[in-house]
């Protein structure tokens, strides 16, 4: 009989002498597996095509639901009431003012005049679209934007070499839509397209991520202002990527220039370019006077058709009315009213206001102590001109006071003085006195002041100072509107003591003539820019009275609070902006989580434990400064900003902290064996997906009573049920 063979035992030294099998492993340290054949011919297909099928299937979900039931509203709902009639502007070509860049409100105006809108509808909120406005087109139009960020987040977190589990878990997650969120999904996808391509400089590919990752940044700051934080994450990858680049004294100085040149031709003077086009588009569409007329300098308004500055007498006469135009950036009219300072002299209130109103117009008369004008042939009053070095008096249209400073400290800038109104046209005193001054004109400068043309300066003849609108907004008392003062600076160059005749009426004289004057876009451009700042630094909360709209951004990581999109009446399709409350809360959690781990793993390096090669923890930190540097830099500026907040401003943040939960979730799994990791993952597809369902109604409307939602109020701030 045969004795079984036994194997003779190897020693330690013959153990580590085995050859292994050669690893592969990508440029993050990631194990590399190649893609196997599978017998069965349908799996074989479906392994062979999943990187288009997968994709497919969730771009299909993400378009359904968004458009699923997208017209089953038929009034004005939440924010269409707001750029409805934005779009009704361009469609009529009305210049209108708004604290944002066009671009987003261009796209709605495109969705409208798509749609065969005619821009006749005034969207008024809750009000019910009438039968000659395609809202159900417009709606799905702008809902498309929404949808395609499902795959922009699907893609984006294959390029954060995700695992395919957590490459579906963020893909779920992603439900939230917004034009401002789309151009946010670009950048992100784009920059780390280009990091992708970090080995192999200014190839074709390199360069194309690079412009498009700058064509991004341009158009995300073309929509809102809030695009900046998404730029500030490419600016700190870019700094830190050239700074490394600095440190290799193996690269030759002039690649390392050319780096340089690249990176501010695409990532800076691109943006810059895109989002000046967006304002010059801008100008060209709205060529017709509208309501936002006053925001810009008289010579914008000048060139716009439907304004009536043709009227105006070209030259200034004593007993002519006019309103007065600060020239500084984002200036407005001088405005009097009969509200008075709370404080300080008491006297009636001097502000710059914005929009055209009664209340900006002014007459122009000498002082107390100047002879009358001579008599003519038809015994009126000679007509005399306004001349340079005048002295004069401004007294208000309205209510007949005069334009009038004093050495009382100004309500906000307290190093100048006071501008109030005062008196009447026979009693007052000589601080009512102001001496005019011509700086420029771009007519002709002559002794005479031009409308619209002469660039003035009004000089207190008793202080010597100078009438100034800066940018300083006065309290809600002053209803939010720009402080006017009286600045001891005799500086010529400081354009907002700058003014121009804008309106001019006076029937003794001749009409103008329509003007020729252009201003020049560069000039126009910042003028609008520098209004915009303005009035978004005056969007801040009323102390007064409640907002039940507003939220804080302490409340937003745990959304502990919704927000009604509509009218609440138990007759009325209902929507409640309120996200997925485990992915909000698994987001934040996830944040919290890195920081731990990041400073754990820390602290064993200092110990020389090495638990991840060089370029794995290379990686690691690449992920988690892309998820956590662009999670504070969507989130912290609302902490500090003293504007009104909604919930909606949180989702630029909520994307970021979506792909950390992902990338959280894939490290702390990445050691388990597939059938752990995907029954772990499988159970976050069911509890995503669970909670969505059970809430689909907030999202897909609500046509029956408030009360019948009770049972989902899981927290006691959700307003869901009266």
């Amino acid at each position: 009989m045969l004795k079984q063979r036994k194997p003779t035992p190897k020693t330690k030294e013959e153990y580590d002498n085995v050859p292994l099998e050669p690893v592969d492993l990508d440029e993050n340290g990631k194990v590399y597996k190649p893609f196997k054949y599978h017998g069965n011919k349908y799996l074989g297909y479906w392994y062979q095509y999943k990187e288009y099928i997968i994709p497919l299937i969730f771009t299909f979900l993400s378009f359904w639901t968004r458009l699923y039931l997208i017209s089953y509203s038929k009034i004005v709902v939440w924010d269409e009431a707001h750029f409805g009639k934005f779009a009704s502007h361009y469609l009529k070509r009305e210049f209108y003012f708004d604290v944002h860049p066009p671009l987003g409100k261009m796209i709605v105006g495109l969705s409208g005049y798509l749609a065969g809108y005619n821009g006749s509808f005034d969207f008024g909120s809750g009000s019910a679209y009438p039968e000659h406005v395609n809202y159900s087109f417009m709606r799905v139009f702008l809902a498309t934007f929404g949808a395609w960020m499902v795959p922009l987040a699907y893609f984006t977190a294959i390029e954060l070499d995700f695992s395919q589990q957590s490459v579906f878990l963020v893909t779920l997650m992603v439900l939230f839509d917004s034009m401002l969120l789309f151009f946010t999904f670009t950048t992100v996808f784009f920059l780390t397209k280009f990091h992708n391509q970090r080995n192999n400089p200014f190839s074709l590919e390199w360069v194309v991520w690079l412009l498009l990752t700058g064509l991004s940044i341009g158009c995300v700051t073309s929509v809102k202002w809030v695009g900046l934080f998404v730029t500030a994450l490419v600016g700190l990858y870019t700094i830190e990527d050239l700074w490394e680049k600095f440190g290799d004294l193996s690269m030759p100085k002039t690649v390392y220039i050319q780096h340089w040149i690249a990176r501010i031709g695409g990532l800076i003077i691109l943006p810059l370019l895109v989002y000046m086009l967006s304002f010059a588009i801008h100008f060209a569409i709205l060529h017709n006077s509208g309501p936002g007329d006053a925001q810009m300098s008289s010579l914008f308004q000048a060139g716009l058709h439907g304004n009536d500055f043709s009227e105006n007498p070209f030259e200034l006469a004593y007993g002519s009315k006019f309103t007065l135009k600060n020239m500084g950036y984002g200036g407005g009219l001088l405005h009097s009213h009969i509200q008075t300072y709370p404080s300080g002299s008491e006297q009636q209130q001097i502000t710059c206001y914005h929009h055209k109103d009664s209340n900006n117009d002014w007459v122009v008369h000498k002082t107390r102590e100047a002879p009358a004008g001579f008599g003519n042939e038809t015994g009126e009053p000679e007509i005399e001109f306004v001349k340079d070095g005048d002295t004069i008096r401004l007294i208000h249209a309205n209510t007949g006071r005069n334009l009038h400073s004093h050495q009382v400290k100004a309500p906000v800038t307290k190093s100048q003085w006071e501008v109030s109104c005062y008196g009447n046209l026979t009693i007052g005193d000589k601080n009512d006195y102001w001496e005019i001054e011509i700086l420029d004109d771009m007519f002709k400068k002559t002794e005479r002041i031009h409308s619209l043309t002469s660039t003035l300066r009004f000089k207190h003849h008793v202080l010597g100072c100078y009438l100034r609108a800066g940018n300083a907004v006065l309290p809600q008392w002053g209803f939010k509107q720009i402080e006017v003062t009286c600045d001891k600076r005799d500086n010529p160059k400081d354009t907002y003591t700058h003014w121009n005749i804008e309106h001019h009426w006076n029937d003794k004289l001749p009409p103008g003539g329509r003007s020729n004057y252009k201003s020049r876009f560069l000039h126009d451009f910042w003028h609008l820019n520098v209004a915009m700042y303005t009035s978004n630094n005056a969007l801040v909360p009323d102390a007064d009275k409640e907002d039940i709209l507003a939220s804080t951004p302490l409340q937003w990581p745990i959304v502990e609070v919704g927000l009604r999109m509509c009218s609440w009446a138990d007759d009325v399709v209902k929507f409640y902006l309120l996200g997925n409350p485990f992915v909000w809360w698994s987001g934040t959690a996830s944040l919290a989580i890195f920081i731990f781990v990041l400073a754990y793993y820390i602290v064993r390096r200092q110990r020389q434990y090495n638990d991840f090669s060089p370029a794995q923890w290379d990686y690691f930190l690449y992920v988690g400064k892309i998820c956590g540097v662009g999670w504070l830099l969507h989130y912290i500026p609302f902490c500090i900003m003293g504007r009104v907040t909604y919930l909606h401003h949180y989702f630029p943040a909520l994307y970021f902290s979506i792909l950390m939960a992902g990338f959280v979730l894939d490290h702390f799994t990445s050691t388990c064996n597939s059938k752990i990791k995907n029954v772990i993952f499988g159970i976050c597809y069911l509890i995503i997906t669970g909670i969505f369902l059970y809430f689909k109604d907030i999202s897909f409307g609500m046509d029956y009573p408030s009360k019948e939602y009770k049972d989902r109020k899981w927290l006691s701030t959700w307003n869901i049920v009266d």
